[in-house]
């Protein structure tokens, strides 16, 4: 017998002995409990509908079940002293055909005392020692397409991280978007004892393309079926999971019911909760074959090894070509060929309880495998409809999807007790970094921010734009947090090339983004938008960081950095693209400034040409940006100089300028030194300048900053004097290193600041 069955037994054994041992005591628990009591019963594996024991008569009774228990008792001990069997002795091979209907009789396909446990509420008086040991790691196979599945699979690792005790190992098939979003996700995210590797779906496809397909999943879906030649070769077992699962429990309970695997078994899996594989959904329904029910693949136990040895690709192809003659296609994409090669081998299969994979979808008997939705361990979307599904506890299964769709990420940072993380050579020099800094220093908080590592998921939405060939294409690169969230359909009229933009959000924030967003006709019209979610952490609002992330993600040759609460006039995108041909800005390293302009009014005629903005700047609807109150930001801009021109004029870099340009895609990112509010563009602009850049004026373009309540960080900045001597001292350390990196030529810029 297995470790697993001794420990049933042994259970069973300690129970038996207490009611043959004591039976006075047992007698005495059941007269002397109240009616209305619920009665004990005398196994912890049949259905709790024994009577109270009284009376002579039933006195009789009990010591009849005492001698039969005693009978019992004496049959388990014999087989506990049988020698253990080899499972490797039962192997299966094409000698021994004839043993499988044998095998099958005598193993079942299912789990008996995870079925009868399921009956009495997934329960057990019995705590059953764990059998993964304490700093195993546990491996996780997701199949994960595209840009919907990349940010829908984050909530199952997330539920998954949040119970787990042990170190996992992620292996991710995926296609290059998806590879792109989660493999930043991942390294920016720096979660201890978890290990990701990526394998490409593409070189995958030729394997499973020539299987016609209806299932939405498309060609992804059938991917499960190639695992044994696409994970490593000394990967023995691991955890299949669809995206739309989420986890109620420690993944490691699951991970040990590969020790329950008997015999021939090679595959975990739970039985389909529909009627879909019996085929009496609706009249002409003909589904694949099945073992009954069939098997739900949205949770699989693989034991690779044995799959390997068994021949599976072979086994599974030969299955689906025999099918696929009179089928013509799969309904349920791997699903239909899992459940057709079990058909033919139900030795391989060792059924789940319900609780490992509770389905719900249209026309399920989910609800008939719980008393109690606390028993439940895994839950399974797996409807089209996802949470719009019906179930009489939908409302529950629902608040633990969104608990983990909104929990803070951060917080799955925690290290794994008694378990150490292999050696992350980012995270060591991160913490080597850190250590280095002084935490006595007033300033110690703004120079920590630099470092902070934020978790960063790239592309949330889905993204279609490939630049033009002609080489002239430009994307506005702005970022913003929840509060500016109001300003992205304007700049999206007002702008039709491609964005760019970096999001600030807490988990929670992010979801009501992705609801605006897809609420929104203008946004979704839109697959040129790139939305990168950065995740909040840290006291400072991280502006330059941000910019630095929607830089990243440019793939075309040029980019105008604005900000959010700017809108860009009327067929900006093209003046753009028109100047960058005239200006020969191929050859030349140039920064095209647009002129910014501002109004207080919350309603603003916007201006359709240079005409109607000077009108309206005379009347004194707008005004030129930040004059009164921070006037050499611009100033070099030369509004005078501005109103009469017809062609593009060059002007030079002065103290503090800060204007909105377009440069070249490779021009130097910003200084994260500088957070919240102050100095963030203006270091950027000297930056540029020191390697030399051109400031050319545009004559016929003009950008209007739109009225908002101020942010919380110029609050700070003005209320606070700590934040400005601090803000002070990161400007004197800029200029130092800008010496010290451009030499003689960057003398200017300090006494450029001393004369201002």
């Amino acid at each position: 017998v297995t470790s697993n069955q001794k420990w049933q037994i042994c259970c069973r054994l300690t129970f038996y002995t207490f009611v043959i041992l004591k039976p006075s005591s047992f007698l005495y628990l059941s007269i002397t409990t109240r009616p209305s009591m619920k009665p004990l019963p005398l196994s912890p594996l049949e259905a709790q509908s024994s009577t109270l024991v009284g009376g002579a008569g039933e006195r009789q009774a009990l010591e009849l079940r005492v001698r039969a228990v005693e009978e019992e008792n004496r049959a388990l001990r014999r087989e506990l002293s049988r020698p253990p069997r080899s499972p490797s002795a039962r192997l299966p091979n094409s000698s021994h055909r004839g043993n499988q209907s044998r095998t099958h009789s005598e193993e079942g396909t299912g789990d008996n005392e995870g079925q009868k446990a399921a009956a009495v509420g997934n329960s057990s008086d019995c705590v059953q020692q764990p059998v993964v040991d304490k700093c195993e790691t546990i491996h996780v196979a997701i199949v994960c397409a595209g840009y919907n599945a990349s940010r829908d699979v984050v909530t199952l690792v997330k539920s998954v991280l949040f119970h787990r005790r042990n170190p996992l190992h992620f292996h991710f098939i995926t296609d290059s978007i998806a590879q792109q979003i989660l493999s930043s996700l991942f390294h920016t995210w720096m979660v201890p004892a978890v290990k990701v590797d990526f394998y490409d779906a593409d070189e995958l496809k030729s394997e499973v393309s020539w299987i016609p397909n209806k299932h939405y999943s498309g060609i992804y879906g059938l991917m499960k079926l190639v695992l044994t030649k696409t994970l490593p070769s000394d990967l023995q077992r691991v955890i299949v999971l669809d995206t739309d699962i989420t986890f109620a429990t420690d993944i490691a309970e699951l991970w040990a019911v590969f020790h329950k695997f008997k015999g021939n078994q090679v595959l975990g899996l739970v039985e389909n909760q529909s009627d879909w594989y019996l085929g009496n959904l609706w009249k002409n329904h003909r589904p694949w074959p099945a073992l009954g029910r069939g098997f739900n693949t949205g949770v699989i136990l693989l034991l690779l090894d044995r799959l390997r040895k068994l021949r599976w690709e072979q086994m599974w192809r030969l299955t689906a070509e025999r099918e696929l003659m009179s089928m013509l296609s799969t309904s349920l994409a791997d699903q239909d060929i899992f459940n057709a090669v079990i058909k033919q081998n139900p030795f391989l299969v060792h059924q789940l309880p319900c609780f490992w994979n509770v389905q719900l979808s249209d026309h399920t008997r989910s609800e008939k495998c719980y008393k109690d939705v606390s028993d439940l361990k895994v839950i399974h979307w797996n409807s089209p409809k996802k949470l719009r599904v019906k179930n009489k506890h939908v409302e529950f299964f629902r608040n633990l999807y969104l608990t983990f769709l909104e929990y803070d990420g951060n917080l799955l940072r925690r290290e794994l007790f008694g378990c150490p993380s292999e050696a992350d050579h980012n995270s060591e020099n991160l913490q080597k970094t850190l250590s280095e800094l002084d935490e006595d220093d007033p300033c110690y908080e703004f120079r920590r921010e630099r470092f902070t590592v934020h978790r960063t998921h790239l592309y949330f939405l889905h993204y279609e734009y490939e630049p033009s060939s002609d080489n002239t294409d430009v994307t506005l690169v702005a970022q913003l947090s929840m509060d500016r969230l109001q300003m992205l359909e304007a700049i999206c009229k007002h702008w039709e090339g491609p964005i760019s933009l970096a999001l600030y959000l807490s988990d929670a924030e992010a979801q009501q983004f992705l609801r605006y967003a897809q609420g929104s006709e203008v946004l979704m019209s839109r697959g040129n938008v790139g939305y990168h979610i950065v995740y909040k952490e840290g006291q400072f609002y991280p502006v330059n960081l941000l910019r630095n992330v929607a830089m990243r993600q440019v793939n075309t040759p040029y980019m105008f950095l604005s900000d959010i609460d700017f809108l860009p006039m009327y067929g900006l995108y093209e003046y753009l693209r028109k100047s960058v041909v005239q200006l020969d800005m191929a050859n030349n390293k140039k920064a095209l400034v647009v002129p910014a302009f501002e109004t207080l009014r919350y309603r603003l005629s916007y201006p359709k040409s240079k005409a109607e903005l000077l009108s309206q700047l005379d009347m004194g609807t707008l005004f030129t940006f930040r004059y009164h109150v921070w006037t050499k930001g611009h100033a070099p801009t030369n509004f005078a100089k501005w109103r009469t021109a017809t062609t593009p004029y060059r002007v030079q870099w002065e103290a503090d300028f800060e204007p909105y340009v377009m440069v070249r895609r490779d021009s130097p990112e910003y200084d994260r030194r500088f957070v919240g509010f102050g100095w963030n563009k203006v270091a950027h602009i000297m930056e540029l300048d020191a390697q030399e850049y051109e400031f050319v004026v545009l004559p016929n373009a003009y950008m209007i900053h739109m009225p908002h309540a101020p942010s919380f960080d110029i609050t700070k900045f003005r209320s606070n004097k700590q934040y400005r001597v601090c803000l002070k001292t990161l400007k004197e350390e800029f200029q130092q290193n800008m010496s010290r990196r451009y030499g003689f030529a960057a003398l200017k810029y300090m006494t450029a600041e001393n004369n201002s």
